[in-house]
């Protein structure tokens, strides 16, 4: 029995790491990874130049409309900062499958 459930994990984890290798497309024409970590860097200084700006502004001149369209850029721009998170994402199968490897071993 305890053989029987090892190899149904084994090749459930064997399923598991193989598949996502098949979603990837083998096309020449996939950009350079270093050129759009550079543009994601271009664009993240664009937009905090541009906080600065908005920051700077004289809002006492400004309307009511035009303060309230600044508020939902500056929004806008602090979303569009804060979602370029980079770290390890650890699905919720993968944990199980690490769990039960876990309890196996232990």
């Amino acid at each position: 029995m305890k053989t029987q459930l090892l190899k149904t994990v084994l090749l459930f984890i064997l399923i598991n790491i193989s598949l996502p290798g098949y979603s990837f497309s083998s096309d020449p024409e996939t950009p350079n990874t270093k050129s759009a970590t550079e543009l994601k860097e271009a664009r993240g200084q664009f937009l905090l130049e541009r906080l600065k700006e908005i920051k700077s502004m004289k809002k006492s001149d400004m309307s009511m409309e035009e303060r309230k369209a600044l508020r939902k850029e500056v929004k806008a721009i602090k979303k569009e900062l804060s979602t370029d998170h980079r770290g390890i994402y650890l699905s919720f199968g993968a944990a199980i499958i690490v769990l039960l490897l876990l309890i196996l071993i232990l």
